[in-house]
């Protein structure tokens, strides 16, 4: 497989937005618009880095928006974006120990949409050709003007509007820019055309729209919402034995016993692990773990947990609610709650209000109530969105 590199660019300032915050650290569904396009390009398959280039100023916003994404690193943009696309070029190439790499896919950070079909087709063109770009055909009727009124209509045969990743030949591109410095070219693939090199029109997707006003970021949270929801649920039961420690949901509480299983029995994030598998529609943990595989002997469940998470990532969906319940009569859960929540969150990679831990207990019923061991249900809400990650 081809060493592909891609190039998120929010180094502008976004003056046409307006306000004191770029546009491409603007929250969006309770996470940045940057962290959404970063994150469609570090789960496709396709992609073997992701980088950013950014204003000088944004360094904290841009590592707040990428926490617990695999992302390489970031650079300094320049003071136009096709400045800023150079030196995001010269970057990647200074991550490979081997040579440059062999593809590279240019991004708009306020595109935050994009999808993996469009990124697939973008690096499908690039077998072929040298360049690609998605585009949709002009639709509407297009008039050039001239003092306030209509001059003419123009013909739209064979018109588009082109979106970003644009894709090419790292070495292609990277010489193109270098003939292209100090002229002033819209995008990427104009500065491959002034280069020669012939750039492939792939489909894009009315979606993978660029957020340039206000008006645009709310089109953007009415389309992000506009998706299916679902609930998933789970349960799970582990009984006690002798041991210093129990693990509830990522956290060691000291105690008189410990929780027996197969892993490490952290009760409450099988249940969360079921409970998202169930909303995915992906089965349960023991399909995705099988207690009989040895591998997963004293695993930490953090693994089965992250694992869900990224299952629902792959489908394009959203987590936008867990709410574990533990029931049992000790040891005390209440203190660690908070940190509990905190765990979850960044196993999850959500924002910690997207989690609440609560217990109770059976009024000494049952065998949690005769301290026999410890229950835990939970409950996960997903969004499945038509627009990302189709």
């Amino acid at each position: 497989m081809a060493n592909c590199t891609a190039i998120i660019v929010g180094a502008g300032r976004g003056h046409r937005f307006g306000g004191d915050m770029p546009k491409q650290y603007r929250m969006l569904g309770g996470e940045p618009v940057l962290r959404h396009a970063l994150r469609a390009f570090a789960d496709h398959p396709g992609v073997t880095r992701v980088v950013g280039v950014i204003h000088p100023d944004d360094r904290e916003l841009f590592e707040a928006a990428a926490r617990g994404l695999d992302i390489a690193g970031h650079t300094p943009g320049g003071a136009e974006r096709q400045d800023s696309v150079r030196n995001g070029l010269d970057f990647a190439a200074s991550l490979e120990t081997g040579g440059a790499p062999d593809l590279v896919l240019i991004h708009d950070a306020a595109r935050p949409f994009v999808s993996k079909r469009v990124i697939s087709n973008v690096l499908t063109a690039l077998e072929t050709a040298p360049g690609a770009v998605p585009a949709l055909a002009v639709a509407d009727t297009l008039k050039r003007g001239a003092d306030g009124v209509v001059a003419d209509t123009v013909d739209r045969t064979d018109l588009y509007r082109v979106q970003t990743p644009q894709g090419f030949r790292f070495d292609d591109i990277l010489k193109a820019h270098g003939a292209a410095k100090g002229e002033a070219l819209t995008d990427d693939a104009a500065v491959a055309e002034a280069a020669g090199l012939s750039v492939a029109l792939v489909p894009g997707d009315e979606a993978n729209f660029k957020i340039t006003t206000g008006d645009d970021l709310m089109r953007a949270e009415t389309l992000l919402t506009a998706g299916e929801t679902r609930t998933g649920f789970g349960f799970d039961v582990h009984r006690f034995e002798d041991g210093d420690s129990c693990r509830i949901c990522g956290i060691d509480i000291p105690f008189t016993q410990k929780l027996k299983g197969h892993s490490d029995a952290d009760v409450g994030l099988h249940a969360l692990t079921d409970a998202i598998l169930g909303a995915s529609g992906d089965g349960d943990i023991g399909q995705h773990f099988p207690p009989t595989d040895p591998q997963w002997r004293g695993a930490e469940s953090h693994i089965f947990l992250a694992h869900a998470a990224e299952i629902v990532r792959a489908k394009g969906a959203q987590i936008i609610n867990v709410d574990v319940t533990v029931i049992c009569e000790a040891p005390k859960v209440g203190p660690h709650r908070a940190t509990m929540a905190a765990r979850i969150a960044e196993i999850l990679e959500i924002d910690s209000e997207r989690v609440n831990v609560k217990a109770t207990t059976t009024e000494k019923l049952g065998f949690t109530g005769r301290g026999e061991g410890i229950a835990a249900q939970a409950v996960a809400t997903l969004r499945f969105s038509p627009f990302t990650g189709i």
